[in-house]
């Protein structure tokens, strides 16, 4: 069952991404900030979590989880740091997942010969 919860929720969070490119103007690019912005505003209203718990990796691969992380990581470190945590929180949570995704793209780079569109 928990396959299928995933596959549904993250299923539907595409569904509803895919047809905000298609009906609206919104660049992708913006559609991907307001699903990182969604995750930290979901996070922050306290209802991420259960979403997490009922659905798994349904909700924490898209952007959404990614928000999520940003938002636990600033929280943690307001709590230690006091104000200057809103500065550091984010990159600290955050640090590994972009620091492995610079590596794996630049090495696919290497083996795959990416060239320009034309």
């Amino acid at each position: 069952m928990d396959y299928f919860n995933a596959f549904w929720v993250g299923g539907l969070i595409c569904a509803l991404v895919q047809i905000l490119l298609d009906r609206t103007k919104l660049m992708p690019g913006r559609i991907m900030v307001l699903l990182v912005c969604t995750g930290v505003v979901l996070s922050f209203l306290g209802v991420y979590q259960p979403l997490l718990d009922y659905a798994g990796a349904g909700v924490s691969v898209p952007l959404i989880g990614f928000g999520n992380i940003l938002w636990r990581g600033v929280e943690q470190a307001v709590l230690q740091h006091g104000i200057l945590g809103l500065f550091m929180g984010g990159f600290q949570a955050c640090a590994v997942g972009v620091s492995a995704a610079l590596i794996f793209s630049y090495l696919a780079s290497l083996v795959f010969k990416p060239k320009m569109k034309e």
